[in-house]
Order: structure tokens, then C-alpha cells, then sequence
């Protein structure tokens, strides 16, 4: 890869060429929105190997560390991309957010601890020694009611940086899904910005109608075979089409489990075409997991389905000799291309 170096000292603002970093680059969504909203991304940091793989089957001229954050420091990676402190335009990130999720967090009425909430510090550093221009972190909402991320803001401010933080829907930029995200942005070259809202909504029908029946489809993703019980197979097809759930069921197809709680009730619920889907999670393709079956067919989403739902191209590559399971993680745990893209779009402007 050619070095990315330029003469860029005494520059205040967003290059006419933005050179982005790509932190906990997972399967390569931040670096997709990124690209979308014209940024090149030199480089990405990624410790778990599968992500690693599919980062670089879509992302071949991305440089990427493939190795643990805590053990990369900022001067290796500037030598490595022919940097100098304070030319990299972006440094965006989103530390695992298990950690901070409201699940993990006794439903916001406690902190679970988990070593994981501690990689945020390790974003934090990497931001005070590069010195990027902007900074942008995706997280879960709960990461802003947490001291590390008052401890990251402060840090920030202290180095120049002003800091602006918004919980915003994925659904109003552009992603046929609803999932609320905290997204932050640090600037020490202006005022911090966000995205617009779309002016319409996509929907599971913008989103998937287009595609071929799954299982004969010639993409392998959307090819991946579904196997279900006979019980599970009965029970979802008595489930109403576009939009329908398991509290239509007759007494005697719902589980002992459901009988017992007055929660969860979008599992084994159906997606509604014309709306936009509910939060793709890593269990995506289980109709046990949530609303996660297709409006029509009597099935669960495909991953193809899952990855456009999250609104990646239906050119990205997620090869399925990883497995099912893994890639469903990846893609639950991506960032929204469209939602990054258009905030990254917002800070080019600065």
C-alpha cells in the first residue's frame, strides 16, 4: 500500500481527500459508510479473525491490524500509514458495546462489570496520541449514562477537542431498521455536526422484495440452508402474514415458556413489509430470538436479507465457509453503512 502521507501540516480543516482510521473495525460497516461519504480509509484495527476475513474481502486495499488494540500504540500505526500526528482527518470507532447494552445492564437498573466497557480508554488513547481532527464513536444509548464515557469526554476537552453526543434512530438515516444508537463526535477543527434525517423511511420492502427465492437464489448468503423441527415449522406458519406474531397462535402451539411471561412478545413475530425491521441482532436467522421471520415466506431472514436490512451493498461479500453463526454475529454487530455514511457526510463539511 502507498503511503497516505501528505503535506499536511498547519491544515485546520476536513481534507479535499479525508484520510480515515477505522477502530474495532468488525466486518468493515464504519469503513463502508465511510467510503460511501467519500473518505478513504488507510487503515483498520480488528483482533477477531473471521471479521478480519470479511474486512478484507470487501476492503482489499484497506491496511488492517489484525491484533488486540491494547497492544498496538498510535506511533506504529502512523509509521505504518506515513502519518504525522494530527493529519488523520477521522478516527471513528465503536469499542464493544455488549458491555453497555441494557440486557447487560439489568435493564439500566444496575452495571454488570465486563472487561470489554474498559476498551473505550483504549480508543481514548489512541485518540490524544494520533490527534485526529474529528473523532467519531457509535455505541449503544447506555455507554453515554456510564462514568467511562464522562472519563472519554473529559479527556477529549481537555486536548482541544469540543465534544457533542446525540441518541439518534437508524431508521431516520436511511437503514430499513429501527435501532437506536449513540453516536459522538469530538472535533478540534470546528463545531461538531450530525446527519440529517432522511426525508422518507426505507422499509423491509425497499429493503429485501427484490431478491429471489432463497435457496436457489446463486448467492451463497442468501442461499444458506434453514432447518427447522416439525413443531417449529407448524408454528410458523400459523403466524399472519406482513407483520404478524406468535399471539395469534392457537393454545395449543405456544410454548410453556411464552405462557409464562408477558414479555419478548416480538419473538417469532413476522417483519411487516412496509415498515421499516425491527433491531437486527446476532440472532437474526433464529425466529426464537425476535421479530426475525419473513413477512411472507414461512421462514426466518436470510443473512442476505439480514446484511441489506442493516444496509450493506448486496455486493458485500460475508464467505460462508465462516459459518452461519458467526456471520450472523458480524452482521448483528456491524454499523448501519448508510447511518455512518451519513453522518461522515455531515463532518466532511467542517
Amino acid at each position: 500500500m502507498a503511503a497516505p502521507h501528505r503535506n499536511g501540516t498547519g491544515l485546520n480543516q476536513i481534507s479535499a481527500e479525508p484520510l480515515a482510521l477505522d477502530c474495532f473495525a468488525g466486518c468493515g460497516g464504519m469503513t463502508q459508510g465511510l467510503r460511501e461519504a467519500g473518505f478513504r480509509v488507510v487503515g483498520a484495527i480488528e483482533i477477531d479473525s473471521s471479521a478480519a476475513q470479511v474486512f478484507r474481502a470487501n476492503h482489499p486495499d484497506v491496511q488492517i491490524w489484525e491484533e488486540d488494540v491494547q497492544a498496538i500504540s498510535a506511533k506504529r500505526i502512523l509509521k505504518d500509514l506515513g502519518l504525522r500526528k494530527g493529519e488523520l482527518d477521522l478516527l471513528g470507532g465503536c469499542p464493544p458495546c455488549q458491555g453497555f447494552s441494557r440486557l447487560r445492564t439489568k435493564n439500566r437498573r444496575g452495571h454488570v462489570p465486563d472487561a470489554r466497557n474498559d476498551l473505550i480508554y483504549e480508543f481514548q488513547r489512541l485518540v490524544l496520541e494520533m490527534r485526529p481532527k474529528v473523532v467519531m464513536l457509535e455505541n449503544v444509548p447506555s455507554l453515554l449514562e456510564d462514568q467511562r464515557f464522562e472519563d472519554f469526554s473529559e479527556a477529549l476537552v481537555a486536548d482541544g477537542y469540543e465534544v457533542s453526543s446525540k441518541v439518534l434512530d437508524v431508521a431516520s438515516y436511511g437503514v430499513p431498521q429501527r435501532r437506536r444508537r449513540a453516536v459522538v463526535v469530538g472535533s478540534r477543527v470546528g463545531t461538531p455536526v450530525f446527519g440529517s434525517p432522511s426525508l422518507s423511511m426505507r422499509t423491509v420492502r425497499d429493503a429485501i422484495s427484490h431478491l429471489g427465492p432463497a435457496g436457489d437464489s446463486g448467492d451463497p448468503l442468501h442461499d444458506l440452508p434453514e432447518r427447522r423441527s416439525a413443531s417449529v415449522l407448524k408454528r410458523i406458519r400459523k403466524i399472519p402474514h406482513d407483520g404478524g406474531g406468535r399471539e395469534s397462535l392457537p393454545p395449543s402451539l405456544v410454548l410453556d415458556c411464552h405462557k409464562a411471561t408477558d414479555g419478548f412478545k416480538d419473538v417469532y413475530g413476522r417483519m411487516a413489509w412496509d415498515q421499516s425491521a425491527p433491531t437486527i441482532t446476532t440472532g437474526c436467522f433464529n425466529p426464537s430470538k425476535g421479530r426475525f421471520l419473513h413477512p411472507e415466506q414461512d421462514r426466518s431472514v436470510t443473512l442476505r436479507e439480514a446484511a441489506l436490512l442493516q444496509s450493506f451493498p448486496q455486493t458485500y461479500a460475508f464467505p460462508v465457509e465462516i459459518g452461519k453463526v458467526k456471520i450472523a454475529r458480524m452482521i448483528g454487530n456491524a454499523l448501519p453503512p448508510a447511518f455512518i455514511s451519513s453522518h461522515a457526510s455531515a463532518i466532511r463539511g467542517i
